[in-house]
């Protein structure tokens, strides 16, 4: 009888930052014309997340949105989603 040995894969954990990135990317993919120019660097700290949002300078104003609501929209429900999963979310426009 053969005998098989079950591999355990190492599986790199997601981090909440990585969560948090993929939902603020849907959004800001949905607003912008200029989908390859979006790029997000996030940085994680002992103090929580920080995600930059770098896109075309063209695209920075449909981000922001008037009065900055489109962005306080996202930074709100980023913040909510660090939340729920026990990190502080930073959000900024890099145009």
């Amino acid at each position: 009888m053969a005998q098989e040995t079950s591999q355990v894969e190492a599986i790199p954990q997601e981090l909440p930052s990585d969560q948090v990135c993929d939902l603020v990317e849907l959004i800001v993919c949905g607003l912008v014309d200029d989908i390859d120019a979006v790029s997000l660097d996030v940085t994680d700290s002992m103090d929580g997340t920080l995600i930059e949002v770098s896109c075309a300078q063209e695209d920075a104003g449909k981000i922001i949105g008037r009065r900055g609501r489109t962005i306080k929209a996202i930074r709100t429900l980023a913040r909510a989603l660090g939340s729920r999963l026990g990190t502080s979310v930073e959000v900024d426009v890099l145009g």
